[in-house]
């Protein structure tokens, strides 16, 4: 009787041991599963971030060579005889200027 009695507490020994193990596996699933998501979430953010920046850089190169292209255009005689007229209203020696009168 003493074995069978033994033999109960072993088994009952064993599932409790099994169900402990079980129990502590589906924990750390759960917990992988958990901090998974998180980790999937902060990818997204940075894949985001990160395509956001590349925009960005794509932007700044295209405003550098725009100010590339217009240094060169300021270097020209032609920019520079332009603003001679606009800003401080020269003329060649043989230019006749007519100006309209305002109905004002």
């Amino acid at each position: 009787m003493k074995k069978v009695i033994n033999l109960r507490k072993k088994r009952k020994a064993r599932r409790t041991g099994l169900s402990i193990i079980a129990i502590m596996v589906l924990l750390i699933c759960g917990i992988v599963t958990f901090k998974r998501q998180e980790l999937d979430k902060a990818n997204a953010k940075s894949t985001s971030r990160i395509a956001e920046l590349n925009k960005q850089i794509e932007e700044a190169k295209e405003d550098s060579e725009d100010i590339k292209d217009k240094k060169a255009y300021m270097q020209t005689k032609k920019y520079i005889e332009e603003m001679a007229r606009e800003k401080l209203g020269l003329v060649y020696k043989d230019e006749i200027i007519f100006e309209s009168e305002d109905d004002n």
